[in-house]
């Protein structure tokens, strides 16, 4: 078995089992429908940040809340898809 060994700042290490297996996560089709001009900057940020730069461009990411969150703040802005 292979080990992750981390170092704190105590000096103290960790030693965490590196599995093979990776959780399988569900994924979410994101759509941009309307366009991120005249929006605050926040919002046009949180698109690039989801990989949106056209309108009617798909991209696909984890449904993990981070990007939940995210879709959330534009969600004016773009259609999903499970």
């Amino acid at each position: 078995m292979k080990w992750l060994i981390l170092g704190c700042k105590t000096n103290a290490t960790i030693k965490l089992p590196i599995t093979k297996y990776k959780t399988i996560m569900a994924k979410i089709k994101v759509k941009q429908v309307k366009s991120g001009i005249k929006r605050p900057q926040n919002q046009k940020r949180t698109l690039e940040a989801l990989g949106l730069r056209k309108i009617g461009q798909v991209v696909e990411h984890d449904d993990t809340p981070n990007i939940l969150g995210m879709i959330n703040k534009v969600k004016h802005l773009v259609s999903t898809e499970a």
